[in-house]
């Protein structure tokens, strides 16, 4: 389920990108902190985008919405690792060892 959460986001922030001109002018008219954010953190991204574009700018109580973004992207990418577990030959329990 995180995975369809992730490739979403990262679909957002794709359609955003090529059919307005939020990301360019949340990013300045950057595009490696956008390209790397639809890689690594496709929430935080479109969170940011999102907040940038409601305000003028991100300041204040609007961080928190960045931050919870992060905590999401956080915690996709720690589900991803913990149902990947029992596919890894050398893992082993805490209870087995």
């Amino acid at each position: 389920m995180g995975c369809l959460l992730a490739l979403l986001a990262r679909i957002g922030v794709l359609v955003v990108w090529t059919q307005t001109t939020l990301v360019k002018t949340a990013f300045h008219d950057g595009w490696i902190l956008p390209l790397l954010g639809i890689i690594f953190l496709p929430l935080t991204t479109l969170a940011y985008v999102v907040v940038y574009a409601f305000g003028n700018g991100v300041d204040g109580a609007a961080w928190l919405w960045v931050l919870l973004g992060l905590l999401f992207d956080l915690g996709l990418h720690g589900s991803g690792f913990y149902s990947n577990r029992p596919r890894v030959r050398r893992y082993r329990s805490a209870q087995s060892v």
